[in-house]
């Protein structure tokens, strides 16, 4: 009776160590089902997941059977050891001497050319075989199938169609027998023009380029000769509850900073793992840029339309005194014309003021307490959204980029004067990404498919690169400043050399989806690129001092995030400074790929 009145009869086992009788829960019901039945435990294990090779430069030969080879096929026979010695004597005594050649007579042959005398004609040299007819179809036949014979409608149509249009010249009909097949009218016209086609037509040869296929693939060295890159993760940055926007790092490589869509900024030790500062702020982070100079222990962090200066505080005491006394030291001089664009229109007219492009905000210990805490030690307001914020290698200027504001869409901020000013006074077309050359100065913009580089010291444009795309999502410069590449939406990755052309001199169609970010190692030659497909795909990107060189752009490597169960967007790839290191932003996670 006990039995039936307990439900959970079937599922009550008895522990032999404590002798408690213990119910099964559904999961361990399923999981003695799946051993009884000799598969795996795990229900999420794919026992016949496909695996997909990307670079493979070796041939791989898969031989018939396992059994290994026969001792008999290394060691020679005796017969043909003695065969060989006999042989060998027979030569050394000159008792073995090869056949002589006979030479047979050639036949006679008579050749006479009768046309030797007017000149010779290539065309005789070699035959051209006549065009041959179509041979006759089912159509034709004195009793074609009933699907070939025409409807009254069809008959109709042919007849009203003029006879160069018409598919057929006759009309099928069906006969009981071949003797009932009336005279066809048209037959001697039609042989009389099949002889003016042989004789007038002229006739060509086409000659066939036969090219072997593997001629066409470029001989590319194999990935392990081209190493150091990154091929494994080796840590994982765990710590956000929201998704990770962006990241940077330090110059000195020893702290990794993040951003979240909910307004957390976290410090990470790179070799540690360890999270040394988290900073909150009112509104989602969209950008986070170290200082380019280690001198200085500076960050900018962009929180919709305003744009933090932080003291971060760490590192050496002395580097963060310093920082402190350069904002204490900063003495902004006012100058209404570093409001406008630098280039103007030539006018007699004296120039309107406009409005100030954004507006700098100092911190003060007293005044502002909670904000001097966190580090911030000045405050850019702008009036519209910041999409990128980006710095130049110097460490003097940064750029902004605003693309809701039209003309005043770009603005270069004077970090030491505490100014700021509009470069260009109209933009035709939305900017997506700026970037400061890293020798030079040169400005680099990119709209949706075009890229412009313009001189700061001449303020003009001299040079405009076309890029085969529909919208430019991402931009990265080679370190010695004469290569780009652009990541674009569609997806597509593309390489322009400046000194060649204004046009892509290589075009990578590697990803599957949109690809995100781009970005150049600045010692290693290397680069890479991170997609919506969930895969970061390294490259080997060697430039040459040699003009006559092209670059040298191999793939080596996919990266993809372990242990993700869903599919999960990488929306930024960074470079450690000074190691064939490689950040990724995966979801809520910073992932170390070396």
């Amino acid at each position: 009776m006990n039995q039936i009145d307990d439900p959970n009869y079937w599922r009550t086992v008895k522990d032999n160590l404590t002798g408690q009788k213990v119910v099964l829960s559904d999961q361990d019901v399923n999981l003695v089902k799946r051993i009884r039945n000799a598969k795996c435990p795990d229900p999420t294990y794919n026992p016949y997941e496909s695996f997909i090779d990307f670079f493979t430069y070796e041939k791989q030969i898969h031989p018939v059977t396992n059994r290994p080879e026969p001792k008999a096929a290394f060691i020679p026979s005796l017969s043909e050891k003695r065969l060989v010695s006999k042989l060998v004597s027979a030569i050394k005594k000159a008792r073995f001497k090869p056949k002589p050649i006979i030479k047979k007579p050639k036949p006679f042959e008579f050749n006479y050319d009768l046309w030797e005398k007017e000149g010779k004609n290539p065309r005789l040299d070699r035959y051209i075989p006549a065009p041959k007819p179509k041979p006759p179809g089912h159509e034709e036949s004195y009793n074609p199938p009933p699907e070939y014979l025409f409807t009254e409608e069809e008959e109709k149509d042919w007849l009203e169609q003029d006879p160069e249009d018409r598919k057929i010249n006759f009309i099928p009909r069906n006969y009981n027998s071949l003797r009932q097949v009336p005279a066809y009218p048209d037959f001697i016209k039609e042989r009389f023009e099949r002889s003016l086609d042989l004789y007038l037509c002229p006739r060509v040869r086409k000659n066939r380029i036969r090219v072997n296929p593997e001629d066409l693939i470029p001989e590319l060295p194999k990935p392990s000769d081209l190493q150091p890159f990154p091929s494994i993760q080796s840590m994982v940055y765990s710590g956000h509850e929201a998704n990770i926007v962006c990241i940077t790092v330090e110059q000195s490589s020893q702290y990794m900073a993040s951003g979240d869509k909910a307004g957390v900024v976290k410090i990470w030790e790179i070799l540690t793992g360890r999270c040394f500062k988290t900073l909150d702020f009112p509104g989602p982070i969209s950008n986070i840029s170290w200082f380019p100079i280690a001198n200085k222990s500076i960050v900018t962090i962009v929180v919709e339309n305003i744009v933090y200066i932080i003291n971060i505080g760490l590192g050496q005491r002395q580097i963060v005194q310093q920082t402190d006394q350069y904002f204490e030291n900063l003495n902004p001089e006012t100058n209404d014309d570093d409001d406008g664009p630098i280039v103007e229109e030539e006018s007699q007219t004296p120039k309107k003021k406009e409005n100030p492009v954004c507006h700098w905000k100092r911190i003060h210990p007293e005044n502002d307490a909670e904000d001097w805490r966190k580090g911030i030690r000045l405050m850019i307001v702008h009036d519209f959204e910041i999409k990128q914020l980006t710095w130049h290698a110097a460490g003097e200027y940064f750029s902004t980029i605003m693309p809701q504001a039209a003309n005043r869409s770009i603005v270069i901020h004077h970090l030491s004067r505490m100014k700021s000013q509009v470069p260009f006074k109209k933009i035709k077309d939305i900017i997506q990404y700026v970037k400061f050359h890293p020798t030079k100065a040169y400005f680099f913009v990119a709209t949706k498919r075009t890229i412009r580089i313009y001189d700061l010291i001449k303020q003009q444009m001299t040079k405009k690169l076309l890029a085969n795309c529909n919208e430019i999502s991402s931009m990265a410069i080679h370190p010695g400043g004469d290569n780009i590449i652009i990541s674009s939406m569609d997806p597509r990755v593309q390489w322009f050399d400046l000194d060649l052309s204004d046009k892509p001199y290589k075009t990578m169609r590697y990803h599957k989806k949109a690809v995100r970010c781009v970005d150049f190692h600045r010692k290693y030659p290397l680069f890479a690129s991170s997609s919506d497909d969930g895969t970061v795909v390294i490259c080997h990107g060697m430039v040459y001092n040699d003009l006559l060189q092209n670059a040298l752009i191999v793939p080596v490597k996919v990266l993809k995030a372990q242990n993700v169960k869903k599919h999960t967007e990488i929306l930024q790839c960074l470079f450690h400074p000074n190691r064939p290191w490689l950040f990724a932003i995966s979801s809520n996670t910073v992932r170390l790929f070396t």
